[in-house]
């Protein structure tokens, strides 16, 4: 199981910059933007609105999201067409739903009685819509919540 700590060493390891500041171009309800720099820098920068994360299950879960697009390269120009967007968003949630647990963990967990989706978000430390995504891929091999839940 991934804890925040360890995503915050990795990214500094690999020399992504996080900032506690909202973009402003970012949407209104935005928590965290994943930006890179266009060569010759080629730099990458997570930023993250703290003011909007209430919870460390929120900020855990937008980090994971957040690293998903680091780790991938899945991001995009901010007027892409949509069906790019939601391509990149979605290696995004794949990248880290299994960076945040394995199907393994989630079986131990169910095992010990952590059946409810509210219940294994706490458990594993993320929010209830990040567990149900995991859920849906370990379950179902995809991350359609709106199918099952």
């Amino acid at each position: 199981m991934e804890n925040l700590n360890s995503l915050y060493k990795w990214l500094d390891l690999e020399g992504v910059f996080v900032f506690d500041r909202r973009l402003p171009f970012s949407k209104k309800d935005s928590k965290a933007t994943t930006l890179k720099l266009k060569p010759p820098y080629e730099t990458w920068g997570i930023f993250l609105d703290k003011k909007r994360l209430k919870t460390k299950a929120e900020e855990k879960s937008a980090m994971l999201h957040e690293c998903g697009h680091y780790a991938t390269g899945a991001t995009h120009e901010v007027n892409s067409p949509f069906d790019l967007v939601a391509k990149h968003e979605y290696k995004a949630d794949k990248w880290a739903v299994e960076r945040a647990l394995s199907v393994d963990e989630l079986d131990d967990a169910v095992a010990e009685g952590h059946t409810e989706i509210w219940d294994l978000a706490e458990y594993f430390g993320v929010t209830e819509d990040f567990m149900r995504k995991a859920v849906c891929w370990y379950t179902y091999g995809n991350l359609a919540t709106e199918l099952y839940f």
